[in-house]
């Protein structure tokens, strides 16, 4: 039985969701964050907001939240020529994907994260990728989880098991399961605190929080939230 965990924590819906989930379940669970040059760097403000916020109004999560990590990956935003690491505009490419995707952040996302893991004696790494309601990038795709977990495992010579909650849920779904976690005070905190606009907007609040309303996450958060709203 795993007691431990560290959450790749961008400071967004998603990833605090996570973060509820773990927090739930472990013992001890730390966080770590990466800067890769990301145009929506106000993200990494936000999630040292989020993180002040559930040791405050979640006490008994509060005493299991340890410590925060930021990890610099600047070199990431200088290989990727992509709308998260540039100012251009958000567009489908002629592979098919959206130009938001950044190769190989997630696998270098997981392997920084367990080699963290290995030095902070943690067992689990939690991430908030997602195949049901997503962008369609590659690396959020159960099939690369469940290869990156049994790469990190080899090549660490010791078990790291990488969890994702919400591969299989729709973003309706992840707004429910965080009021499942926490009820209406996680769901208020995710709502106002969290940050998920690519264009960093935090002017424009809506229903469903800050952002610009039209970047391709703006729109999937709001689209899940119309339909918890609806729901509940």
């Amino acid at each position: 039985m795993h007691s431990t965990a560290l959450v790749l924590f961008s400071g967004g819906q998603d990833s605090t969701t996570c973060l509820a989930h773990a927090l739930a379940r472990y013992q001890r669970v730390e966080t770590v964050g990466f800067d890769y040059g990301q145009r929506h760097d106000v993200e990494l403000r936000q999630r040292l907001v989020v993180l002040d916020a559930v040791r405050e109004r979640f006490p008994r999560w509060g005493a299991r939240l340890g410590q925060d990590h930021m990890l610099d990956l600047s070199v990431l935003g200088q290989v990727s020529e992509t709308s998260l690491t540039r100012d251009m505009a958000f567009e489908m490419e002629r592979t098919g994907l959206p130009n938001t995707f950044v190769p190989g952040r997630n696998l270098m996302f997981l392997t920084l994260a367990g080699a963290l893991a290995y030095r902070r004696g943690l067992e689990v790494l939690v991430t908030g990728v997602c195949e049901t309601d997503y962008s369609g990038y590659p690396d959020c795709r159960d099939d690369t989880m469940k290869a990156m977990q049994l790469a990190l495992s080899l090549g660490m010579d010791r078990r790291l098991v990488v969890e994702t909650p919400l591969m299989w849920i729709d973003k309706a779904q992840t707004w429910q399961m965080a009021h499942e976690l926490g009820g209406q005070p996680l769901v208020d905190l995710i709502l106002e605190d969290t940050h998920t606009c690519y264009l960093g907007d935090r002017i424009h609040r809506h229903a469903w929080g800050y952002g610009c309303g039209a970047c391709p996450a703006c729109e999937l958060r709001a689209r899940g939230y119309e339909r918890y709203a609806a729901s509940v």
